[in-house]
């Protein structure tokens, strides 16, 4: 596939650039390869459904929603049947689209494998696995501070600003040009430099470099790298229909916050460990019962820390837990979501699993977010 010619880094993850750019990482930018194996396919079986003429409120349909919100791709599945799927704006379904930070579920996921086998203790201080990071903003930091984000570092997410931490991150990996000279260029050297700012365990503030360090942590753990420890883990155990990528740094780093690209349906595989207590399609117990288990119900007083964390209004009552949001009061819905419009939405009570991959203007827009939670919560209470 050959680039455009006036595709940048520093114009990529912008209009109108990112709708290509989403669906292309690997020809512009350094990847490497998530096996998905030589394991069975899941199958996901066609049982057709006229969702996108469900009614919303408002005189708008699901299709009017999906429509609005410059999707690149939308399916919907209950207990594993296809009631719709549609790529309106001409992805296909073997295209690995860029998941931003749905990637950081993905991550988690593979956190909660090495859990079960022993080789990571949620408890436990990160430098016990990185050493370095002991000499870092992240002494005495441990690893559910990383799964919750509730570590004391300073990190701005402020994605509009482009001397935000979240951005100088992308110029230190090479995701953007160099306009800080000095900054490190690796990822692991730049997630050094950041500093604490307040006590660990404190209120949820969302940071992508907790991904990182998550990321790096279970690299330690495991004593194998990113791509063929999620390939193990995960990606070959789910029944995915393709190869999954992730970016990487100069040093075969993953951008795990934020990196990885998947199809749209292979997405559907990871959001059902959430209605099957972490089976997969294909039989195999991907995460302990138990991970899934404490994801839903959360720490005694992680509602707390969600309420009392910055920008959370949009989902009162929510909370964060091992990087998924429960929007809710309670354990109904689980969300996966990322910047540009990524989402897996699982609704545990109706046996559903929806992904939405799309290319929104800006990183952050909260009428198409709500709008789509909307949708996909109107669809699983017609079908319960």
């Amino acid at each position: 596939m050959s680039v455009p010619p006036d595709l940048t880094l520093q114009n990529w993850q912008t209009a109108p650039h990112l709708h290509w750019a989403f669906q292309h990482l690997a020809d512009f930018l350094p990847t490497a390869r998530i096996s998905r194996g030589d394991g069975p396919v899941a199958e996901l079986p066609d049982r057709s459904a006229a969702l996108s003429e469900l009614a919303l409120p408002g005189g708008t349909t699901v299709g009017d929603v999906m429509g609005a919100t410059a999707t690149d791709g939308w399916i919907v599945t209950r207990h594993g049947e296809v009631l719709e799927e549609r790529y309106p704006s001409g992805m296909q379904p073997d295209t690995p689209h860029l998941l931003m930070s749905v990637s950081k579920t993905l991550i988690a996921t593979v956190a909660g494998a090495l859990v079960g086998q022993g080789l990571l203790a949620p408890g436990a201080l990160l430098s016990s696995y990185v050493p370095a990071l002991a000499e870092s903003g992240y002494a005495g930091a441990t690893v559910r501070h990383l799964l919750d984000m509730r570590s004391g570092i300073g990190f701005s997410e402020e994605y509009l600003d482009p001397l935000a931490e979240v951005r100088l991150l992308e110029q230190a990996i090479g995701w953007a040009p160099r306009t800080v000279p000095d900054l490190p260029d690796t990822m692991y050297g730049f997630l050094l430099t950041l500093k604490q700012k307040a006590p660990h365990g404190g209120p949820f503030d969302y940071r992508s470099c907790e991904t990182d360090v998550l990321g790096w942590v279970c690299e330690a753990a495991a004593g194998t790298r990113m791509p063929a420890l999620m390939s193990d883990l995960l990606w070959s155990r789910i029944g995915a229909q393709a190869d999954a990528v992730i970016g990487i740094d100069r040093e075969g780093t993953g951008m795990f916050d934020g990196g990885i690209n998947a199809c749209l349906r292979d997405l559907v595989r990871v959001g059902t460990l959430f209605l099957t207590d972490g089976v997969s399609l294909t039989g195999e117990q991907v995460v302990p019962a138990a991970w899934i288990a404490d994801t839903l119900a959360g720490g005694q007083d992680s509602r707390a820390a969600f309420a009392a964390g910055r920008d959370t209004a949009r989902f009162p009552g929510g909370m964060y837990r091992n990087k998924c949001w429960l929007p809710y009061p309670g354990d109904d819905v689980v969300l996966c979501l990322g910047i540009h419009g990524q989402m897996i939405y699982v609704n545990r009570p109706a046996g559903v699993v929806a992904v939405k991959l799309s290319s929104w203007a800006l990183p952050e827009e909260n009428d198409k977010l709500m709008a789509t939670i909307a949708a996909f919560d109107a669809i699983a209470t017609e079908l319960r």
